[in-house]
């Protein structure tokens, strides 16, 4: 038998009608989750991430050079990352969650990734990954505690003070 056709004689594989299934599959999981359509991805491990923040900060368009270098920062931090939000992404799917009741419903689970969503919005609102000696500053101006705010408040973006002013501790 050629390689055209399957095993069990079924016809010839058609690249069409896998094309159709996968787009399917797609809008079915876009159903789900709208967001994860908000802005093109290079993989789907940043598809699970863009498509998760999305609905974890209640913006469909999200800076997509922002998701890329939060997205980095986090996997640099946590090599599980990509697969724990995939997870994530599947429990909120599998389970109909919804941005106002996942986190009390990791919780009360007492889930393994109860601490992903808050890690995220972390990221997302304050631009910072990872917490201590081994935070980053991916984001100052672009982070959402910013953008928020953008049509009435600007954030500095220097110091007020002289040079390392900020760094003394207030009296």
């Amino acid at each position: 038998m050629d390689a055209t056709h399957h095993k069990e004689g079924r016809g010839p594989l058609n690249p069409g009608r896998r094309m159709v299934l996968a787009g399917l599959l797609s809008a079915s999981a876009a159903a789900l989750i709208p967001w994860a359509l908000a802005e093109p991805v290079a993989n789907a491990e940043q598809g699970a991430f863009l498509g998760v923040s999305a609905m974890l900060v209640g913006r469909q368009v999200l800076d997509p050079a922002l998701a890329k270098r939060l997205y980095d920062a986090l996997v640099a931090q946590d090599a599980a990352f990509p697969a724990n939000v995939r997870t994530l992404l599947a429990l909120i799917n599998a389970q109909g969650l919804q941005a106002a009741g996942l986190q009390q419903a990791l919780d009360a689970a007492q889930s393994p990734l109860a601490a992903l969503p808050r890690q995220i919005a972390s990221a997302w609102y304050l631009g910072i990954v990872g917490t201590g000696e081994a935070a980053v500053c991916v984001a100052y101006e672009q982070a959402l505690n910013a953008a928020v705010v953008a049509d009435v408040l600007k954030p500095p973006t220097y110091s007020y003070g002289a040079y390392g002013s900020w760094a003394r501790k207030p009296i």
